[in-house]
């Protein structure tokens, strides 16, 4: 095969027809598709295998793989990575939904530039509305893992065709039990690429339709997970690179806590606070994210809370929550 894309699933019954629809319906024909059920309680697989149905000619292309528990997000790739037999290596989220052309288009691009991973631009759906979110270019993968850390570019997982050898010859696994952050496992795979390639279109909708869901899920388990994993990739990046990325993992932690200043939570700006103090010296150096980014960390650096606050009540609640709801 040349694709293996691997789709997790998990409570994601009202979605997944129009996801695996949009997946079956791809024009490239070669294609395996690892669907990994994750003890999801709902009747997503009864959806999920139902819409299988109605294309008898992928059939044998297809794999639902059961775990008895939910593991969670990452070990459920680990699960499709393990069984995956195609050249390359993409990944879905089952409540998701792509363009038609996505596979092939992404397929021919990275053997045009004889690349090790390819990344695209991706949609950003809301209910009613969808922006159009545009990805940098570069052709050194150095390059690209330096904006990844500063934040200019995404590290997601479903915007990139990774070819399968770089996952199992560097022993590149997501990370099992640490769920938030765990597409920081991307960078790891820039790391060890020889050659990258960037396909400046847009095939992905990732659907964001609960503008509160931070606010609402980030307990302290979550918070325990997105530190294991940003230490996990600092961790990683010293033994690579030594000092090399000292200034780009300072830009990195403080990308890392950065959510915690769109919220109206007090107890998050405590936790901006104590998380990275280090990485504050960096601040005003990053150009490479926006300069309403800057001076919001700017603020809380010096304690400015109140405009932190502000910012929170006109972008975050009116802009994103009325204007792109």
């Amino acid at each position: 095969m040349l694709i293996s894309i691997v789709i997790p699933v998990y409570k994601v019954e009202a979605f997944i027809e129009r996801c695996a629809t949009t997946l079956m319906e791809q024009t490239l024909s070669e294609v395996e598709y690892i669907f990994v059920d994750d003890a999801t309680p709902d009747n997503s697989i009864v959806v999920l295998e139902e819409v299988i149905a109605r294309y008898p000619h992928r059939k044998e292309q297809v794999r639902i793989v059961h775990h008895i528990e939910n593991k969670g997000l990452p070990a459920a790739r680990n699960t499709g990575l393990a069984l995956a037999t195609g050249e390359y290596i993409c990944h879905c989220d089952s409540d998701d939904y792509v363009e038609p052309t996505m596979l092939e288009e992404m397929y021919n691009a990275v053997k045009e530039h004889d690349a090790d991973v390819v990344w695209c631009d991706w949609y950003l759906t809301f209910a009613q509305n969808e922006r159009y979110m545009k990805q940098p270019s570069y052709d050194a993968p150095l390059d690209a893992l330096k904006a990844m850390l500063s934040g200019a570019m995404k590290y997601n997982v479903w915007n990139k065709l990774v070819k399968r050898s770089l996952y199992v010859d560097n022993q590149i696994q997501f990370p099992a039990g640490y769920g938030m952050g765990e597409d920081m496992t991307m960078m790891m795979l820039f790391a060890n690429a020889k050659k990258v390639a960037y396909l400046p279109k847009a095939f992905y909708h990732y659907l964001k339709l609960n503008t509160g869901a931070f606010s609402q899920t980030y307990s302290e388990r979550h918070l325990q997970e997105l530190k294991h994993n940003v230490s996990r990739i600092c961790d990683y990046m010293h033994v690579e690179y030594g000092k090399e990325l000292e200034k780009e993992l300072a830009f990195f932690k403080l990308e890392a806590k950065f959510p915690f200043l769109i919220t109206n939570d007090s107890r998050k700006y405590k936790l901006w606070k104590e998380w990275y103090p280090e990485a504050n010296d960096y601040i005003l150096q990053n150009r490479n994210v926006s300069s309403r980014s800057r001076w919001l960390q700017w603020c809380a650096w010096k304690g400015q809370w109140w405009m932190v606050r502000l910012h929170y009540l006109l972008v975050i609640r009116i802009v994103y929550g009325i204007i792109y709801k």
